[in-house]
């Protein structure tokens, strides 16, 4: 079997442009920005419970919460939104979970 090697100069079959334009165009193109993006634009590097505030090497532990538990509900505008640390999320959204246990439901 011959050794197939991908080169970058190389037309695909059927296209004008090069593997290596195509990548190109691909990289230079900003992907689309998501709701966490927003809501890290719009409300800041830090958690809205805590006040612990985020740098780039731990950014990853600020998640965002969808105030009223809809993550479908994402307005432009960012109102149904709170930034919170992995460990204040987690609370959020386990105090109903403890609640109900502690009431006998």
């Amino acid at each position: 079997m011959a050794n197939r090697r991908y080169s970058p100069g190389k037309k695909p079959a059927g296209s004008s442009r090069s593997a290596g334009e195509i990548l190109r165009d691909l990289r230079s193109t900003a992907p689309a920005e998501g709701y966490r993006e927003k809501s890290l634009r719009l409300h800041g590097h830090f958690c809205a419970k805590c006040g612990r505030e985020f740098g780039p090497k731990d950014l990853h532990l600020l998640t965002v919460h969808h105030r009223d538990g809809n993550p479908n509900n994402n307005p432009e505008d960012g109102s149904n939104w709170e930034n919170l640390c992995s460990f204040c999320h987690e609370d959020e959204h386990s105090r109903g979970l403890l609640g109900d246990y502690l009431s006998g439901r």
